[in-house]
């Protein structure tokens, strides 16, 4: 493979695959993934005590899936050990989502009423405003702990000591101990806002998956989709995570729901949208390297380029997708704001979002997102460093596949950027 952004691991991770290679060398290589299927779900019942997984369709996409990483993939025999692990993860968590359901069956008739819903193109300050707007009170947002292991949030004091939040934590150890550089990337905090593709991923439809490796024929699969049952079984989860308050709003993040916006308004049809504006030539390259960055701690090395082609094709059809839905709902449902708005004064850019949706603006969680801010000055966890060229990216070509999206909001071309401050 060609890579922009192959890594070095760590010495342990490197013995590890060595071993492993070793042992393949001499016939004892690796259980293939889609002969693993049965022990997969099996060692999740074993794990959980429990053995209802609901909706069997999450079966479909799960098979596809492992198919793709035996016949496509370039994983590592470490790679492989972490997608066993969270493939596990997940299967576990439809389990006792499940159980939790079952047991408390009013939790599926709890509202959720105007939830607020952060889109755009990574790297135009989603980000930014996610966090900010978790500390308003009057929000709740889907902690990276609660993501990873959903249940009803415990109250706030009795975090540290549960289980999931030290597996969430040790989690987030690992991943910056494989890749330091990740931090200036995606800065992620266990008791923080993550986006909420997490629960996306029980229905093993997501990108999270052909972002950490080259699945190209589950891709093929997963945008071939009717992606409402994955929305409503998102939401339905949010219920149970919620459920000791539901009367706080959520606020949401993930820019792949501008791809799935009309599965995203079957679910929520009250929902608040929240736009991101950038130019898309200027992000791109970022974009790409963040999933060259994931991708290589699963494969080791990276091919920039169909990297460069994958990541074009997702977002350039993304943009046409939102403008088409948007173009066909209530125009007040949405707000729109540029990139710089959120650099020059991110607190007067959430001021506007609330007046535009009638939230009410307090004090508390005024000073609150002032605090936060001041405590996390841009460049806090580093510099991002990237190329277009690194990827294949022509510029005539992003004009091109852009000039839709560009022209409906007025956005001017920005100076070719080849870094940025996380």
């Amino acid at each position: 493979m060609t890579g922009a952004r192959a890594r070095r691991h760590p010495l342990p991770v490197r013995i590890f695959d060595g071993v492993q290679r070793a042992l393949a060398a001499l016939g004892r290589g690796p259980t293939k993934f889609v002969d693993s299927e049965s022990a997969l779900l099996d060692a999740a019942r074993k794990a959980t005590g429990l053995d209802d997984f609901g909706d069997s369709r999450f079966r479909e996409g799960l098979r596809v899936l492992l198919r793709a990483y035996d016949e496509e993939s370039h994983l590592s025999p470490f790679g492989r050990l972490m997608v066993r692990g969270e493939l596990a993860k997940v299967l576990e968590n439809r389990l006792r989502v499940e159980r939790a359901w079952q047991q408390s069956p009013e939790i599926l008739e709890l509202p959720v009423r105007r939830p607020l819903f952060i889109l755009g193109l990574p790297r135009s300050g989603t980000t930014a405003l996610h966090f900010l707007l978790a500390q308003d009170p009057a929000n709740q947002v889907l902690e990276y702990w609660l993501a990873a292991a959903p249940g009803p949030r415990p109250p706030r004091a009795s975090w540290a000591g549960d289980a999931r939040f030290k597996a969430a934590r040790q989690a987030l150890r690992l991943t910056y101990y494989l890749d330091p550089t990740l931090k200036a990337i995606h800065w992620m905090t266990v008791d923080g806002p993550d986006e909420c593709r997490h629960l996306l991923l029980q229905s093993f439809v997501d990108h999270t998956f052909d972002s950490n490796a080259s699945v190209p024929s589950y891709t093929k699969w997963f945008e071939a989709q009717d992606m409402r049952p994955a929305y409503a079984r998102h939401r339905d989860v949010l219920r149970l995570i919620g459920s000791p308050t539901p009367e706080r709003r959520w606020v949401l993040k993930y820019p792949a729901h501008l791809r799935n916006l009309r599965a995203l308004l079957a679910s929520y049809p009250d929902a608040c949208i929240v736009q991101t504006h950038r130019d898309p030539a200027n992000v791109l390259p970022s974009i790409c390297s963040l999933v060259a960055g994931w991708r290589s701690l699963y494969e080791g090395g990276v091919d920039a380029a169909a990297i460069g082609r994958q990541q074009l094709d997702l977002y350039a059809e993304m943009m046409e997708t939102g403008l088409e839905v948007r173009s066909q709902s209530p125009s007040e449902q949405f707000f729109d704001l540029d990139f710089r708005e959120v650099l020059a004064d991110p607190i007067a850019a959430v001021r506007r979002i609330y007046a535009h949706f009638g939230f009410e603006w307090t004090p508390a969680g005024e000073s609150a997102m002032r605090r936060w801010h001041a405590e996390n000055p841009q460049g806090k966890h580093g510099e991002h460093r990237y190329n277009a060229a690194d990827y294949a990216l022509n510029p005539a070509e992003m004009d091109e596949r852009f000039a839709g999206y560009r022209a409906r909001f007025g956005l001017p071309r920005e100076a070719q950027a080849e870094r940025e401050t996380g």
